[in-house]
């Protein structure tokens, strides 16, 4: 490397790296810009499309705002504090860190709540479609028997389906109401309730016995996955304690002969076993998480 400067000159390495960085940036131009503008204004959209979906009213600019505090201050505080004492290279690296957790954060956030909503629904339907199936047997017509289900269950399925009462009033068919609310809830019970109801609406049917049958279906499918989370639950504990067991071990032996421990994180032998037993361990208790993660 030394003899390359000498050749070249310290001018000529830095055109030679910046010829370089200029054509790779030309060729990738547009897959680079296309992954700057997908973390940029890209999370916003997506974060105020989720927030919509979640009925949270937030201006753009408010949405804008929040994602640069997050990415800034932490790492900005971090940067500083660093900086006071000297830790140059830590408190760049700590900042990048946090920087990037915090520009990325809002989006599992809004994923999370909006999963939390979709169980929810999930939880309702089984009421919200015995209300409609009684308000069908008693005389009403199926936008009727809605309005009942929005006056009389909580959220989220009251403004899910006052949704559909809007939009039918707006001039929107029941079919293209019932599409739109199986897109804003992606469930496969909610899709065989739209299909159910979009297609005996087309050729006649009995709609209540219809719903009665979808209401056993969904009840048996809630009772299997609780049996399921049930399993799941249990194999996380278990693989949570075999995980844990080398790190416990490993503390129980520093704490009885610190000196070995010591001795052995000093080696360069011990430093790769001790590199080794973290890598398996993490490999072992990701192999164990994939095991228990069971998917009906």
């Amino acid at each position: 490397m030394s003899d390359l400067v000498l050749m070249m000159g310290m001018n000529g390495v830095i055109g030679s790296i910046g010829f370089v960085v200029f054509v790779f940036s030309y060729k990738y131009s547009i897959e680079m810009f296309s992954w700057i503008e997908q973390q940029t204004y890209g999370t916003r959209n997506y974060i105020m499309e989720k927030l919509e979906l979640l009925f949270i009213k937030i201006k753009e600019d408010h949405i804008t705002y929040i994602l640069l505090a997050l990415a800034f201050v932490p790492s900005s505080i971090f940067l500083i504090i660093c900086f006071i004492f000297s830790k140059y290279l830590l408190g760049i690296v700590l900042a990048s860190i946090f920087f990037v957790i915090g520009w990325k954060i809002p989006r599992p956030v809004v994923d999370h709540l909006y999963s939390k909503r979709i169980k929810a629904y999930q939880g309702q339907m089984v009421d919200g479609l015995t209300l409609l199936s009684n308000g069908i047997r008693a005389g009403m017509s199926i936008v009727q028997s809605i309005g009942m289900v929005v006056n009389e269950m909580p959220n989220p399925i009251s403004q899910e389906f006052n949704i559909i009462l809007q939009e039918n009033k707006l001039g929107l068919t029941l079919e293209v109401c019932f599409e739109n609310l199986a897109k804003r809830i992606p469930l496969q019970d909610n899709d065989m309730f739209v299909t159910s109801v979009n297609i005996l609406n087309d050729t006649g049917g009995n709609l209540p016995e219809t719903f009665d049958t979808i209401v056993e279906v969904i009840r048996e499918r809630v009772r299997v996955q609780q049996k399921i989370d049930t399993y799941v639950a249990q194999g996380l504990v278990q693989g949570l304690v075999i995980y844990c067991m080398p790190y416990v071990l490993g503390f129980i032996f520093a704490a009885d002969d610190p000196q070995k421990m010591i001795n052995a994180a000093s080696h360069p032998l011990g430093i790769a076993l001790f590199v080794a037993a973290i890598i398996l361990t993490n490999v072992g208790g990701f192999v164990i998480w994939k095991i228990v993660q069971i998917k009906i």
